[in-house]
């Protein structure tokens, strides 16, 4: 038993000598406390910065730190694709199954909201060849509302946004099958006004 507790202070003082050996890395972050994050519409205009992490950050002063390079401008593609599973028949974006595409897409929505310039969207929906046209435009036509109704509850103003639209089957890409998951897809294509 004793034994035990002798190991029990020892390991606990070489915790204690390594969270002592990290606290100069813990002070040279201090400046970087003063910034905000990037995208928020309520800081004054300032600087963007990159932080020691790569990350872009806004400083809280109007100059910024004189250490660090300032940011690249972010570029929002002329076209950009989501392959979004949604479950069979349904097009909410709860009923996504590859969750990490709407993660893309609200990354996507952050790169909008960072740049410089003012975007205008639009959101075009496309399915397979299984079932009608009638069908396949609808269903289109639901999922790209879908999508277009996600960007605006992340913040986006409907108005920058065009209504939805739909090619159903008919812009079928030639390096897939017709009845490939592959077709399924959500189109946004931008433009800098």
């Amino acid at each position: 038993m004793f034994h035990m507790t002798q190991l029990t202070r020892t390991a606990g003082a070489a915790a204690l000598a390594l969270s002592l050996t990290a606290l100069p890395a813990i002070a040279m972050d201090k400046e970087e406390t003063y910034w905000y994050a990037k995208g928020d519409v309520s800081l004054p205009d300032g600087q963007l910065w990159a932080n020691s992490y790569g990350e872009c950050w806004q400083s809280a002063y109007p100059d910024g730190p004189t250490n660090l390079p300032p940011c690249d401008d972010v570029v929002v593609p002329e076209e950009f694709t989501l392959r979004l599973n949604f479950e069979f028949d349904k097009y909410h974006m709860a009923n996504v199954v590859n969750r990490d595409e709407v993660a893309r897409l609200d990354d996507y929505i952050a790169n909008v909201k960072a740049t410089p310039a003012q975007e205008y969207l639009t959101v075009v929906g496309h399915t397979d060849v299984v079932g009608s046209q009638a069908y396949n435009y609808g269903l289109g036509m639901r999922r790209a509302t879908a999508v277009r109704n996600h960007m605006i509850d992340q913040g986006l103003p409907a108005s920058s946004i065009a209504p939805a639209e739909s090619r159903g089957k008919l812009e079928l890409l030639p390096e897939y099958p017709a009845d490939s998951v592959m077709q399924r897809r959500v189109v946004i294509h931008s433009q800098a006004n």
